[in-house]
């Protein structure tokens, strides 16, 4: 399981940077700009959960997430400017980012001997803040705060399946697999067949 959160941890943030930078270039950023933002959406919500769990920043304590995140955000910059990319190009890789983020912070939370409620929040925080972080230095209001596709509640239910799952003792490198996949399958389901949550509408 450690191998499985290590490595997956390491293309979570490979992914997420590419995602920043993809979003960031829409604002034609410079390349400080772009590394800030691609660092942001990578480091940006394993290190809200750290510190909400009181434990070690995990870029702090090994630092080849940060090196990886600025390396990706180096070689996309330099690969992809001046191409015309679709606007909305990085939510596949920002889909498959936040079912990583999501099941990594989850057992994290779980090892770290969390409650399951609080686990699967901080799993959902892990898989979203990056992308908030991303959407606000970019001048945007963040996906999870606007009406459309599922987002928070892909990551969610995704958490609460890999915490239900390991109750029934489930493998846990299973249901860390099983529970990416129902994250990655609802947002993409969801952006493809336009799936929302009901809205808040006040009567006049």
């Amino acid at each position: 399981m450690e191998n499985l959160l290590y490595w997956a941890g390491m293309l979570a943030v490979a992914v997420n940077s590419l995602t920043g930078v993809l979003d960031a270039g829409r604002k034609h950023m410079d390349l400080i700009g772009v590394m800030m933002v691609g660092a942001a959406t990578a480091l940006g919500g394993g290190t809200v959960r750290d510190i909400l769990l009181q434990r070690q920043v995990f870029w702090v304590e090994d630092q080849a997430y940060l090196i990886v995140a600025l390396a990706i955000t180096l070689v996309v910059f330099f690969s992809v400017r001046g191409l015309r990319l679709p606007p909305r190009l990085f939510l596949i890789p920002d889909a498959l980012g936040l079912a990583l983020f999501t099941i990594i912070g989850t057992q994290i939370a779980l090892e770290w001997q969390a409650p399951w409620l609080v686990a699967s929040l901080l799993g959902t925080i892990t898989g979203i803040v990056g992308g908030v972080l991303r959407d606000v230095l970019c001048n945007d209001v963040p996906l999870v705060f606007v009406r459309g596709e599922l987002y928070a509640s892909a990551a969610w239910a995704g958490a609460l399946l890999l915490v239900g799952l390991q109750a029934l003792s489930v493998s846990p490198v299973i249901a860390a697999w099983a529970g990416m996949a129902t994250v990655l399958g609802i947002r993409l389901a969801a952006m493809a067949y336009r799936i929302t949550l009901p809205i808040y509408s006040a009567r006049k």
